[in-house]
């Protein structure tokens, strides 16, 4: 559970707010607790000195040794919360007298001097205050008399006092609150505009446009920060113009050679084809000599019009040309034609139509059902299935299957999970024209093996392009 906002505004605001607040606080609890301990020892020191002046006043007046009279005219002089006593004798206890402890009785008498103790009885608090009463002799000396006096005064109205100065110190922490949060605020936006900003080239960049830029504003760490932002962004956009030159050189390159080869290509099929009508007349090497002139001719051919085919796609000029079709028609139809009918179980319901270029389906069905009869094992399947906005072609042998280090890399161009097949039929283009393929219908094609074992392709093929 998160106690933290999360927001960065926030965050600002709350942690100004808090240092604000807790340092006002923290300065009036201090100026509370020091006037609270400066009230109480005046108070102390008033009480003290009063008790002391009121004693003062009437020794003149006692006899020595005291009679039990002149206790109660002494207790009577400093106020009824007051015991005198003089060895046996005691005077008469107040009501509070018997909150004199043993412990400041022994102070007086060990110390001969005036001692005050305070203490917390009924919940209240109290002063106590004991003072020995000495005799002066005529040469000035002073010696003790035995007369002790203890008296006792209620601190209440000094805690009163004391608890309007925390509750003063509370409401000054308290007033500090609103212009903590305003000024927080007007921090937070000035910490944070440069942020925002950030952020947005930051989005601006992601989304590509790489023109996006944020002005430097002053000279703090947000500020080179900004400026390390631009010129990281120079660099991407230098990069990707770069990149995007290379690119159409060499997109305009495959384009350029596989067009300029169309034509001599277009003639060297026609006479290979001449040369195919009698070879059957031909010495053994010779005819084992054209065959092969045949089949390679016919193998370049195939990889100029795959490379012009991907050089469309690279362009973005490649279009659909959209009918209805019945997929399990259209998928019959494309292993009839190449003559794998025969060699492959078609599992597929009559019925299915989806709106899709069937000249684009008859080339991924072709390089799905030859890629599993060349490289899989027997039998290989075609399955087709639907749902309401889709329609699936699956593709299956009984074959090893795909090695996982080849998942990754088996729709790359040019690729082969076996580097020393070099004189495969393949080019490795068809199973990469195969998803580019799928992928302009706004469907696509996964590979990866079945549960049984073999290679299982998988064609998703929205019900109608134009809806995706």
């Amino acid at each position: 559970m998160r106690l933290w906002p999360r927001g960065l505004r926030v965050r600002l605001v709350v942690a100004f707010v808090l240092v604000t607040v807790l340092g006002a606080a923290a300065a009036a609890w201090s100026s509370a607790g020091s006037a609270s301990a400066a009230l109480v020892a005046s108070t102390q020191q008033r009480l003290t000195e009063t008790i002391a002046g009121q004693i003062g006043a009437i020794t003149p007046q006692l006899v020595y040794p005291p009679d039990q009279g002149a206790l109660e005219r002494l207790r009577a002089a400093v106020g009824a919360d007051t015991l005198v006593t003089y060895r046996n004798l005691r005077s008469a206890e107040g009501p509070d007298t018997e909150l004199v402890t043993d412990a400041l009785r022994t102070a007086v008498r060990t110390r001969h001097r005036l001692v005050t103790e305070r203490i917390i009885a009924g919940g209240k608090p109290w002063l106590l205050v004991g003072m020995p009463i000495a005799l002066t002799a005529p040469d000035g000396a002073r010696t003790p008399s035995g007369i002790e006096v203890y008296a006792v005064r209620d601190l209440s109205n000094v805690e009163r006092r004391i608890d309007g100065l925390a509750r003063t110190a509370a409401g000054t922490a308290a007033l500090a609150l609103p212009p903590a949060v305003l000024l927080a605020l007007i921090a937070a936006g000035g910490v944070l505009r440069p942020v925002r900003e950030l952020r947005d080239t930051a989005r601006r960049l992601a989304a590509g446009d790489l023109d996006a830029r944020s002005p430097p504003q002053g000279a703090d760490e947000l500020a080179e920060l900004t400026v390390t932002i631009n010129e990281m962004a120079e660099s991407v956009q230098a990069s990707m113009a770069a990149m995007r030159r290379m690119q159409a050189d060499a997109r305009r390159f495959a384009a350029d050679v596989s067009h300029e080869l169309r034509t001599p290509l277009s003639t060297l099929t026609a006479v290979v084809e001449v040369l195919a009508t009698t070879t059957d007349g031909m010495e053994a090497d010779a005819r084992e000599s054209a065959q092969m002139a045949i089949t390679e001719t016919h193998r370049l051919v195939r990889l100029v019009e795959d490379l012009m085919e991907v050089s469309r796609f690279d362009a973005g000029t490649a279009r659909l040309r959209v009918e209805e079709v019945d997929a399990a028609r259209a998928v019959r139809d494309c292993l009839r034609a190449r003559g794998r009918l025969d060699r492959v179980d078609v599992m597929a319901p009559d019925g299915i139509l989806l709106r899709v270029d069937p000249r684009r389906l008859d080339v991924i069905v072709a390089n799905l059902a030859e890629n599993a009869l060349r490289h899989g094992a027997p039998p290989v399947r075609v399955r087709v299935s639907a749902s309401r906005e889709q329609v699936l072609i699956e593709v299956t042998d009984g074959g090893p299957g795909l090695p996982e280090q080849v998942l990754p890399q088996v729709f790359d161009r040019f690729y082969k999970a076996d580097a020393a097949r070099t004189r495969t039929p393949g080019n490795g283009l068809g199973l990469a024209i195969a998803r580019e393929n799928a992928r302009l219908h706004g469907g696509d094609l996964t590979a990866g093996n079945a549960d049984g074992g073999g290679a299982r392709f998988v064609l998703r093929l929205p019900r109608n392009p134009e809806d995706r």
